[in-house]
């Protein structure tokens, strides 16, 4: 158990998170027209795809161009840079700042991350829902009793978001360069994650082999809550299981840390 001091601790941290990217306004007000040109873009391709039909996979056109745009909205507010952050720390030599401070690495920089979520909540992720939804025929909460399922999930996501980050950011450790592998990483949350197409699209084989992944709770499980395609069971199944990928994540994290920091040299003085 966290003692209450420990607790604040943290959440200076997200404080610091917060008001450390104060400093980049600006790119956040030209973020709401960049995920609005991207929703465009999808709800062109969605709207010629669906001219011949009215229904694909349970999902009509409404659905998808809803899930599509909530999904970048989604994306807005639990998008954070652990894992790049950490690989500057460790080219800089930076991260030896980090081994001396009498905190949880881990704890330390998901805080720094919800920091920076809550302010881009306010400064992207709303601005981009409120612009959205008066450009595009966007769907409601399909049950508005679901509301606060949608938000605990999507909750989860950052913290599942976060958890992979600081797991790829610590190859940096034993890698020193990981630009290659962040630039893969960030394709491969977007497509296994379901935001750039429903996982029910993909082959059956995939879907099956997804099941043992974490990846399909960023997006696809929250967005599915918001459309109500998950009955009362589904919904508290995809908590669940989010909840212990969190838990699973947050381990390995840990683990994989504890072993890399024994190979970590710093050099300079």
């Amino acid at each position: 158990m966290f003692r209450v001091s420990e607790v604040l601790t943290y959440l200076e941290f997200a404080r610091v998170g917060f008001v450390n990217i104060l400093a980049y306004r600006l790119r956040y007000y030209t973020g709401v027209l960049t995920y609005s040109i991207n929703v465009a873009v999808y709800y062109f391709i969605w709207k010629a795809i669906y001219a011949h039909s009215s229904e694909i996979e349970g999902f009509d056109l409404s659905d998808m161009i809803t899930y599509v745009a909530m999904g970048w909205v989604v994306r807005s507010f639990y998008f954070n840079n652990i894992d790049h952050d950490l690989a500057v720390q460790v080219m800089e030599g930076k991260i030896a700042m980090d081994l001396i401070k009498p905190v949880n690495a881990q704890l330390m920089y998901v805080s720094e991350a919800m920091g920076e979520s809550c302010f881009r909540l306010f400064m992207l992720s709303l601005p981009t829902l409120v612009v959205l939804s008066l450009v595009f025929p966007l769907k409601g909460p399909a049950d508005w009793r679901l509301l606060p399922a949608f938000f605990a999930s999507v909750v989860l996501a950052f913290f599942l978001v976060a958890l992979v980050n600081f797991l790829v950011g610590t190859c940096a450790i034993r890698l020193k360069s990981v630009l290659g592998l962040l630039r893969a990483k960030h394709f491969l949350i977007e497509i296994l994650s379901g935001l750039l197409i429903p996982i029910s699209f993909f082959p059956g084989w995939a879907q099956r082999l997804m099941d043992f992944l974490p990846f399909q709770f960023i997006a696809y499980g929250p967005l599915l809550i918001y459309l109500g395609k998950r009955d009362a069971a589904g919904v508290a199944r995809t908590l669940a299981l989010q909840l212990l990928w969190v838990g699973i994540l947050f381990l390995l994290g840990h683990l994989w840390w504890r072993s890399s920091i024994r190979k970590l040299a710093v050099h300079g003085g």
